[in-house]
């Protein structure tokens, strides 16, 4: 490969990571956001976040589309553009009365714009990467580098968000969160020029009729059950902390915070973000499937454990008497939270490579099919929203803490994915 060749695709690599971390910026303010809304409206908890997975059912396929026709660099500038109105409106929001319902509907509105953006976001960044790494273990690693930056990003989301709003009460709105609004809108701004002047060596997209795509990709069984697995992986990802956020900041239970829930939660996106590292370290000598089948087993151990413990079981925070030191990147209050929450938290070290395992065993041998692949894994994303708002349900009918059985079963699913539903039986046609 020549030299110009090689720093057009690092270039491309370096701007598709950071996407990467965009696609968390945006879809990890949905769950302080609903602390807000939800004290207006017992419902309403989720609904923000179902509302910016949703996109994904809509957009998925066409996402792919995009792509097919525009390429990747202006595929990406198309999402910039859609997420900065898309938080621009719910930026809007926070500038109306908060027990108006039109000023929610303009929230969701704003939800749901975002969605679009990290949909086409995800649809290019996760095939580029895996084409740019050459598929395989290489293209794993390269995705799982990128969902380190992912991680971080989320880490940080819920820690300056639950830092603005403090404790939760019924006079809080979105104008607690009006600075996190500017920032994203100021990087949103940034993001676009960036792209707009990065020199990006594309991979090649055969353009091939859409319908076709999809149904000869559909004849993959492995393919399909990677797509089930996907929608279940995303409700688990996002489903585990947001769960865990309402449960630690309920005013009616154990500790009613919303900055201690949502620091307790950037400890799982923190753990994330240390999978991955660790992941990308060892993609290459340790095969996807081996590290999928783990991290899935461990995971069902870990939320087993945290199911059966009692909530009399505390653990002390940094910041406190029992525990007095602060760690680095999160600054405790101090006080205790359930044990159980410990092995919640751990769960983040397990979904960490999960994303990146899934898509690659997934995607294996469908060569010219990759991009139609790529549309329905997007599209079924939106398990993100849906899983997550059944949990949240199950949650308040029968307990917080034994609604974490419905991850338990997404975790087995994808535990057979990983043993036995990703072996490929059938290769495409080069």
């Amino acid at each position: 490969m020549s030299t110009e060749k090689k720093s057009g695709a690092l270039a491309a690599i370096i701007a598709m990571i950071f996407l990467f971390a965009m696609i968390s910026f945006v879809t990890n303010m949905a769950a302080p956001f609903g602390n807000i809304w939800k004290e207006h409206y017992e419902w309403a908890g989720m609904v923000g976040n179902l509302m910016n997975f949703a996109a994904y059912l809509f957009m998925g396929i066409p996402a792919g589309m995009l792509i097919t026709k525009y390429g990747y660099k202006k595929t990406a500038l198309i999402a910039l553009a859609l997420g900065f109105i898309g938080i621009g409106v719910q930026y809007i929001s926070s500038t109306q009365d908060v027990n108006a319902t039109s000023t929610y509907a303009i929230y969701l509105l704003g939800a749901f714009i975002c969605g679009f953006c990290v949909c086409i976001l995800n649809t290019v960044v996760n095939p580029m990467l895996n084409l740019l790494g050459g598929g395989g273990n290489k293209g794993n690693q390269l995705i799982q580098i990128g969902g380190s930056l992912n991680s971080l990003a989320a880490t940080l989301t819920p820690i300056l968000a639950g830092a603005m709003i403090g404790t939760i009460t019924k006079q809080t709105s979105m104008v607690a969160v009006r600075p996190l609004l500017m920032i994203a809108l100021a990087i949103f701004a940034i993001s676009f020029i960036i792209i707009i002047f990065t020199q990006m060596a594309e991979p090649k997209v055969e353009k091939t009729d859409v319908m076709s795509g999809i149904k000869a990709a559909l004849g993959f069984r492995h393919l399909v059950l990677g797509i089930i697995a996907i929608f279940f992986y995303v409700g688990i990802e996002v489903g585990i902390p947001y769960e865990m956020m309402f449960y630690l900041s309920d005013t009616n239970g154990v500790l009613g915070n919303v900055a201690i829930a949502g620091t307790v939660a950037g400890i799982y996106w923190f753990l994330m973000l240390i999978g991955r590292l660790s992941s990308s370290f060892i993609s290459g000598k340790i095969s996807t499937r081996t590290q999928l089948v783990t991290v899935s087993f461990v995971a069902i151990i870990f939320t087993i454990i945290a199911i059966f413990l009692p909530e009399t079981k505390t653990i002390a925070l940094p910041g406190s008497e029992e525990a007095p030191l602060d760690l680095v990147i999160f600054k405790f209050t101090g006080g205790t939270i359930p044990l159980n929450c410990l092995f919640i938290v751990l769960c983040g070290l397990c979904t960490s490579i999960m994303w990146g395992g899934i898509f690659n065993l997934a995607t294996e041998g469908l060569g010219k099919y990759t991009p139609s692949a790529s549309g329905l894994f997007m599209t079924m994303v939106v398990g993100g929203g849906i899983m997550p708002f059944i949990q949240e349900r199950l949650g308040k009918s029968i307990g917080y803490i034994p609604s974490y059985w419905i991850i338990v079963a997404m975790l087995a699913f994808i535990l057979y994915f990983a043993l036995i539903g990703s072996k490929v039986t059938k290769r495409a046609e080069e």
